[in-house]
Order: structure tokens, then C-alpha cells, then sequence
């Protein structure tokens, strides 16, 4: 087993809160020990008010557990260390909530994300024949135009799995794509916001990380720093292929990725070489 995973945290994990995801906390973390991961971060979906997706979140009634729960893990857990974050959806109207919530609570991470267009859950294996019916370039752009709103806002630290749309294998030519892209990627920059190489689409139909090689080079062009998430909803999923992961980040040119603590983000060296565990 190669000590390189003592350089890549996993800042990407969900737990039974969000109602779709398997295991104890504490599962979690043996996994992550077991790999030789630094750190990890819970990221559980962060709950609302405007009954948006109740089927794939914490109610706000729950949140204080959760939160009790990663924090007396992570006061005991010693090596790997335990962050407290959120992975909080980006729709219409929810600035209104975030903003006075998000800063009431002592997080280490914010992911921002999009899993819907509109009333369309576009990821949800339930709602996959929708693809079949929908333009897919002007899905891709309406989807980037949200992921620039989402950074406008100011209120997350990370972009989690930014071309999301390709879950399914459904994706522009790659000219259409960078066109819409590169406009998000200076909102991005300008937010001061990373980006996630999250390897949870080698376990979907597309078989791919997220983002794609050609967009994480743009985002490296962009000087967009980046961080890894495994988005594990088992503990077996916990570093899942960062080995690969780590492969991704290097052919778009990346040699530093970051490290987080209470929102603030500190560059580290990627180690030079890996092997899969």
C-alpha cells in the first residue's frame, strides 16, 4: 500500500442523513484509515425550508444531529482527521436561506452543486428517459448558466462534480462545450472557488471522472485550484480511485491541490506517483 494517499483527502462523503447513502460514520472513517487517507470530510445535503428535493436531504430538524454526530468523530477520531462539511444545492431562491444559515454554523467545507434543472432531477436514474426528449447542447448550456449563478453568489467553496450532465453519456461536441464552459470558468475563478475531481462517475453509466480531462485542463488554464471527492455513499466507496484521480489531475496539467479548515484553502504538492488501493 503506497503512503501517497497521505497526501489526497477525500472532501466528498455522504451518510444515512441524506437518505440515500449506507453505513455508519464511524465505517466511514475505518475505511478511510484502511486507505491511508490524510483527512475526510462529511458532506451531508444541506437541509431547507423551501421543501425543495426532501427526498435526498436532512430535514432541518435533523441537522443538529448531524452535525453532533461529525463533530464527536471527528474530536476522537486522530488520524485520519474529520471535517464538518455540507454539499449544498444551488436552485432558485435558496440565497435567501443559505446566506443567513451557512455562516451560523462552523464548517470546513461548502460544496455547491446542481441536481436539478428546473423540476428535472437530470442525474436521477429514475428520471433518465428525459434525456431522450430534450435538446442536449441547450441542456448542457442551461445547466453551465446555474453553475455560473451558483458561483455569482459567493456562498460555496467548491464546485461538486461539474459536468454532471454527461452522468447518462449525454454530451455536446466538445467546441459547443468549451464555448459554454469558459464563461463559467471566470465566474468561478473569480469566486475564488475549486474545483472537485470527483471519481464517482467511474461508478456511473458515463465511466468517466468529473470533470472531463479537456474541461479539468480548462479549469487549470483558468487557474482554478482543485480538490478530490470520492461522493461515497458506502464506506467501501470512501478514496474511491483517487489513484486515477490523481492521474486526471496531473495530464490537465495540475502539480498542487488544496487542503481546507473552517473555509480556508492552503495549496499542497500533489505527490508525484500512486498506485490503486
Amino acid at each position: 500500500m503506497s503512503d501517497v494517499f497521505f497526501m489526497i483527502p477525500d472532501y466528498h462523503i455522504h451518510t444515512t442523513f441524506c437518505k440515500h447513502a449506507e453505513g455508519e460514520l464511524e465505517e466511514f472513517l475505518q475505511s478511510a484509515r484502511r486507505k491511508n487517507l490524510p483527512e475526510i470530510c462529511f458532506t451531508d445535503h444541506v437541509p431547507n425550508p423551501d421543501n425543495y428535493d426532501p427526498r435526498n436531504r436532512m430535514g432541518i430538524g435533523e441537522f443538529e444531529s448531524y452535525k453532533a454526530k461529525v463533530t464527536a468523530l471527528a474530536a476522537s477520531s486522530g488520524k485520519p482527521s474529520v471535517l464538518f462539511g455540507v454539499e449544498a444545492d444551488y436552485y432558485n431562491g435558496c440565497e435567501r436561506f443559505l446566506r443567513k444559515w451557512l455562516p451560523h454554523h462552523k464548517l470546513d467545507i461548502v460544496i455547491g452543486s446542481i441536481h436539478y434543472i428546473r423540476d428535472w432531477g437530470f442525474d436521477n436514474p429514475d428520471e433518465r428517459a428525459v434525456w431522450d426528449n430534450v435538446d442536449v447542447a441547450a441542456t448542457w448550456r442551461e445547466y453551465f448558466e446555474l453553475v455560473g449563478r451558483l458561483a455569482d453568489t459567493h456562498l460555496f467553496d467548491v464546485v461538486g462534480h461539474f459536468d454532471l450532465p454527461k452522468k447518462f453519456g449525454h454530451r455536446p461536441d466538445e467546441k459547443a462545450a468549451r464555448e459554454m464552459i469558459a464563461p463559467v470558468l471566470d465566474k468561478i475563478a473569480r469566486a475564488s472557488m475549486a474545483v472537485e475531481i470527483n471519481t464517482s462517475g467511474l461508478r456511473r453509466p458515463v465511466k468517466e471522472i468529473y470533470p472531463s480531462l479537456m474541461l479539468l485542463a480548462m479549469t487549470r488554464e483558468h487557474g482554478i485550484p482543485i480538490c478530490f471527492g470520492s461522493d461515497a455513499h458506502k464506506p467501501e466507496e470512501v478514496g474511491h480511485e483517487f489513484a486515477l484521480a490523481l492521474e486526471w489531475a496531473r495530464k490537465a496539467g495540475y502539480s498542487e491541490a488544496v487542503r481546507y479548515s473552517a473555509r480556508h484553502k492552503k495549496s499542497y504538492d500533489l505527490p508525484k506517483n500512486g498506485k490503486n488501493i
